[in-house]
């Protein structure tokens, strides 16, 4: 299965460049388990290569997480705290992290969009959060994506030092990357299965 995502992964951009990176960024933070911890190295080792550019690697990165976003905060703002307590088990949102995302909010207010794109998981929930109270769109537009800059040209980097050394990486290159990506499956997949089964044991609201 590690095989199969990271080759769908770089052949997807290989073939289809910034595009594809761009639709995989939103569609992780669409809620949708295609994490840019290997997108984006694996962008960054074309970019070494001199397949793709760097900078427009880590653009198309930002603006594919800020096209995911959007979505995500309005349907947050549409429906409200109560969406979240009625079906926030569905999507992987319990009390808890609905208890940490307002007081964030409460402590950091808009800058709280900025500063959870740098974080792992949490990137990809923070947008429906913001809806639900409500952050001013423009604000929560500009700091989704300046974020989202600062975590792309992270991840680009690492995956530009990874290609400049495939001479003495070659020989490892293949047994480092099913690793990678099987420890993030690994951790996706226990991620899931923990969260359902906080779901199940929550009431059920009518």
């Amino acid at each position: 299965m590690a095989q199969l995502l990271s080759s769908w992964i770089i052949q997807n951009i290989e073939v289809f460049g910034y595009a594809a990176v761009f639709v995989l960024m939103a569609l992780e933070s669409a809620n949708i388990p295609i994490p840019s911890e290997v997108t984006l190295p694996f962008a960054g080792f074309l970019v070494a290569q001199g397949k793709l550019n760097f900078q427009l690697v880590a653009f198309a990165g930002a603006f594919g997480c800020l096209a995911g976003s959007i979505p995500s905060y309005w349907l947050g703002r549409r429906f409200g705290r109560a969406f979240i307590d009625k079906y926030g088990k569905w999507f992987f949102l319990n009390q808890k992290e609905v208890a940490l995302g307002d007081k964030w909010i409460s402590r950091y207010g808009n800058w709280t969009s900025f500063f959870s794109r740098l974080l792992p998981i949490v990137r990809t929930f923070i947008s429906f959060i913001a809806g639900v109270w409500r952050a001013p769109f423009v604000a929560f537009s500009v700091l989704t994506f300046l974020g989202s800059l600062l975590w792309s040209y992270f991840l680009t980097y690492i995956g530009v030092q990874l290609g400049a050394h495939w001479e003495a990486l070659h020989p490892y290159w293949q047994n480092f990357e099913v690793a990678i990506v099987s420890a993030i499956i690994a951790v996706i997949t226990i991620y899931i299965w923990h969260r359902w089964n906080e779901a199940r044991k929550q009431p059920h609201r009518t």
